[in-house]
């Protein structure tokens, strides 16, 4: 046969292929009927990797051996998703976790920020908040989820992602430790100032303090002169070194309001290295709530260390045509090479495809917990 005959033979077969698929999803349907009426799980581990097993056996040699596998692998992902929203439909939606309200209660509470005063946590804080909350500041960033946990605080300013340096890892272990809700989140343009002792000029300088982002944020200005480049573990912490030293050899790297808070002169301004630099700062609480006009759904999950299990994990968030816009991994502690996930995507909690991802991620998942909606 010529190309011409074969692309017609092959247009026969995808003919028959269409309408068996389509056979197929009808049979599901009425599968999905069954388990909705009988209370049944819709996915079935051991059920599929029996059909897999057997739809392998039938092919001829190991390259379609593979293909068939993987063709199955995702017509039943097809099918559990046909049954998921078929169960959504019917109102199977399971009891809301979080509770939607129309604003976050600021009136009367009190927020915790990691650093020293001027930090750019405060800034993220009061730019969130207002300038008249009640506010406390801690020395790391356990310190700042254990004041929710105590108690001492309603809510906690942290920062988790900057535009250059990249994510605050920490942040991402603590809201897996702790059972705390993302609620809110801000973004400040971060503008690295040299702060000094008023009078002070660049040829007294030897040493220079800042938190070891903001130095290799700001790299390049720094590399241009021999100072001494010496950690800590805020830029607010380096500027109130500086000020509470009293020494003209001494300088910090933090922003002009730490600087106005004690008392510094900004030597040069700006210093970073990239001048769209940014942070993202995220707002947590221990309530379970969310906004009824959040836009963003954060997750974590885990999955089995098998080949394409996080492919398909990610398919819920496709096939429901929700926009991924960050996806992030940390190891699990005490288990080697594998991973938990951190996904963020749009929607909100009250949508439903919002509710039929998540229902087909938290049966397929290993472990999965929704960090928050805002």
């Amino acid at each position: 046969m010529d190309l011409g005959q074969l692309r017609e033979r092959i247009d026969d077969i995808d003919k028959q292929i269409v309408s068996l698929y389509e056979e197929r999803m009808d049979v599901s349907r009425q599968v999905a009927e069954y388990k909705i009426e009988n209370g049944k799980k819709v996915f079935d581990k051991s059920r599929e990797e029996a059909k897999l097993a057997g739809v392998r056996a039938m092919a001829h040699n190991d390259f379609n051996r593979h293909g068939i596998v993987e063709l199955y692998e995702q017509i039943m992902a097809m099918s559990r998703k046909l049954q998921y929203q078929m169960l959504s439909e019917n109102g199977q939606t399971g009891r809301p976790p979080f509770l939607p309200v129309d604003a976050l209660d600021t009136g009367k509470v009190r927020v915790v920020f990691q650093g020293a005063e001027g930090a750019y946590s405060q800034a993220a804080m009061v730019r969130f908040f207002g300038e008249k909350i009640d506010s406390i500041h801690v020395d790391t960033f356990r310190d700042a989820m254990s004041a929710i946990d105590e108690g001492r605080a309603d809510f906690a300013v942290l920062p988790i992602e900057n535009s250059t340096a990249g994510v605050v890892s920490e942040i991402y272990d603590l809201l897996v430790e702790f059972e705390h809700y993302i609620v809110g989140e801000q973004i400040i343009r971060i503008e690295h100032c040299l702060l000094g002792l008023p009078g002070t000029k660049l040829s007294e300088i030897t040493t220079v303090y800042s938190h070891p982002q903001s130095l290799m944020q700001s790299s390049r200005y720094l590399s241009a002169h021999s100072w001494q480049q010496i950690s800590m573990p805020n830029n607010a912490f380096a500027a109130r070194k500086v000020a509470r030293d009293g020494r003209r050899d001494q300088a910090a790297v933090a922003s002009e309001y730490a600087g106005q808070v004690y008392g510094l002169e900004v030597l040069e301004k700006p210093v970073n290295n990239v001048s769209s630099n940014s942070t993202r700062f995220i707002v947590v609480t221990n309530q379970k709530i969310f906004c009824r006009d959040a836009k963003k759904v954060s997750i974590c999950f885990e999955v089995r260390h098998e080949s394409g299990t996080l492919y398909h994990m990610l398919s819920h968030i496709i096939y429901n045509n929700l926009s991924m816009t960050k996806i992030e991994s940390r190891p699990i502690e005490g288990r080697a090479w594998e991973y938990r996930f951190f996904v963020d995507f749009e929607g909100n909690l009250a949508d439903v495809a919002v509710k039929n991802a998540l229902r087909g991620l938290r049966e397929e998942a290993s472990n999965l917990r929704v960090l928050g909606n805002y």
